[in-house]
């Protein structure tokens, strides 16, 4: 392990049992901001695929889980709470794996400062401050203090953050359960204002509009489930750190696909696709609009579900990103103090605090660029998502290669399924840049240096990655030594000591 700050002795280790699978479950859920994240892309889907959208946030779901069970498998023969960095550095060697976690870092810097925006705009709105949610300076400095704040709960420890989520995600729910109810029941009373439309088992078939539409439906559906493995991150600090924090993960995903398919009839049963194709572009200010009218008085209810959605999601995503920070740091692939962890707290206060001000920093430099900018450096988020599940896909079946074929669940569900996932998402990521290379397809439909800002953005982070890398590699050598390997026979699925 790397020496702390001070150099004198090795820094303590995260806090053992600190919290049970539920908590870990909660906290991979809030991760992925459900709420938040079904608002955002419906109405873009819908403009895509019409009333199958529920039929693409299934399918979307599909190598979600095949890359969940990798990081169940793979969290039970090595609970490191870098988990895809350690992982793949141990099955593919040290310089994919670095890329690996530097793609989780970055994820975490690019996404939190938007989440923070939302949550505070979504809050302001529900109290009826709708001229501070419009005043930017007032957002912003609220962005920064809540980003604070919720770091800081990160820091003062893992028991604290998941009793906090725990409330979160009760109130997101409740909110989410109340809008669907009264809005399915309106479409069946025949009250609402827009062009109903009665909710068909139909609807969840994927390839209802033809492949090319379902191919762009999923390039928007698949990320909304990105952030469940925070609950895999928290592996050093669960109970039965073997098995749970690899459950909590795969169950997260599961319950995310019962969440969005409820929405997602609801919302499209209720607007109609042509007004949610009409208004795609308001992304996740569609529950603003669709508020009033399924609510009535009660609206505020609808923009809260936003809200502490966004406002969990905001503490979530520091998690992974600070987690594998420490991680990489402990095994000199970063400098050793980010390995520090609090003698008080037992969480990783440096990595933590470095997090949230990195993406302080980028949400207040993007936001003065532009409100679309800030848009388009989430965009860019799918290439670095897409990069590390595919890559902790093909680690799983690398790692597990000499007991693919001892039964039929090892290659099912250790090898074939994590494939495939990372196929998948490999065509994904493909597409992805293939679509982000037209600039007319970003927010600001502007050209840099002849491309999409998303994926200039996504190949900036890339390639001060990769310096980065090489740098380390000059000043730290020793991580760079590390051999591959393969999973222990006393770890595999049936043969556990």
């Amino acid at each position: 392990m790397a020496e702390d700050t001070a150099g004198s002795a090795p820094p303590a280790s995260l806090k053992p049992n600190a919290i049970g699978f539920v908590d870990a479950l909660v906290i991979g859920l809030n991760a992925t901001s459900p709420a938040y994240s079904v608002a955002a892309v419906i109405g873009p889907i819908v403009a895509l695929v019409g009333v199958y959208a529920p039929g693409v946030l299934f399918a979307s779901f599909v190598p979600m889980l095949l890359i969940a069970s990798a990081f169940y498998y793979l969290n039970k023969v090595d609970q490191d709470c870098g988990t895809t960095f350690s992982w793949v550095t141990r099955a593919m060697g040290p310089w994919t794996g670095w890329l690996g976690g530097w793609a989780i870092a970055m994820t975490g810097v690019l996404v939190v400062g938007s989440l923070a925006d939302v949550a505070v705009s979504f809050g302001l709105l529900a109290v009826g401050l709708d001229s501070w949610a419009d005043n930017t300076f007032v957002r912003q400095l609220l962005t920064v203090l809540l980003i604070i704040v919720m770091t800081g709960l990160c820091v003062i420890g893992t028991e604290l953050s998941a009793k906090v989520q725990n409330v979160l995600i009760l109130a997101q729910v409740a909110f989410l359960l109340v809008f669907v109810i009264v809005a399915l029941y309106r479409v069946y009373a025949g009250t609402t204002s827009f062009d109903p439309i009665k909710p068909s088992a139909e609807w969840l078939n994927p390839f209802g509009e033809g492949g090319a539409a379902l191919t762009g439906g999923l390039l928007l559906g698949v990320f909304i489930y990105w952030g469940w493995e925070s609950a895999v991150n928290l592996t050093e600090e669960v109970e039965d750190s073997a098995s749970a924090p690899g459950k909590a993960g795969v169950w997260s995903t599961v319950l995310l696909l019962v969440t969005y398919l409820s929405v997602g009839f609801a919302v499209v049963a209720f607007a109609g696709p042509a007004y949610l194709a009409d208004n795609a572009e308001e992304e996740e200010f569609i529950f603003a609009l669709l508020a009033g009218d399924v609510m009535g008085s009660w609206d505020w209810i609808v923009l809260l579900a936003v809200a502490t959605s966004a406002l969990a999601s905001t503490q979530t995503t520091i998690i992974p990103a600070s987690r594998t920070a420490l991680s990489m740091a402990r095994r000199k692939a970063l400098p050793a103090h980010f390995a520090h962890i609090s003698p008080r707290f037992r969480t990783p206060d440096v990595s933590t605090w470095w997090v949230a001000a990195i993406a302080i920093a980028w949400y207040l430099v993007v936001s003065q660029i532009s409100e679309n900018a800030l848009f388009d450096s989430l965009t860019a988020l799918s290439l670095l998502i897409t990069f590390y599940y595919a890559l902790t896909g093909v680690a799983c079946a690398i790692y597990y290669r000499r007991h693919l074929t001892q039964s039929v669940r090892n290659f099912l569900l250790i090898g074939l399924g994590p494939v495939v996932g990372a196929g998948l998402l490999t065509w994904l990521l493909v597409r992805s840049v293939m679509d982000m290379s037209d600039p007319a397809n970003s927010y600001s439909g502007t050209s840099w240096f002849g491309l999409g800002p998303p994926l200039v953005i996504g190949i900036c982070i890339s390639l001060i990655g990769v310096v980065l890398m090489v740098v380390l590699r000059f000043v730290s050598p020793s991580f760079w030594a590390e051999r591959r390997g393969v999973v222990d026979p006393g770890l595999v699925p049936g043969k556990e000591r």
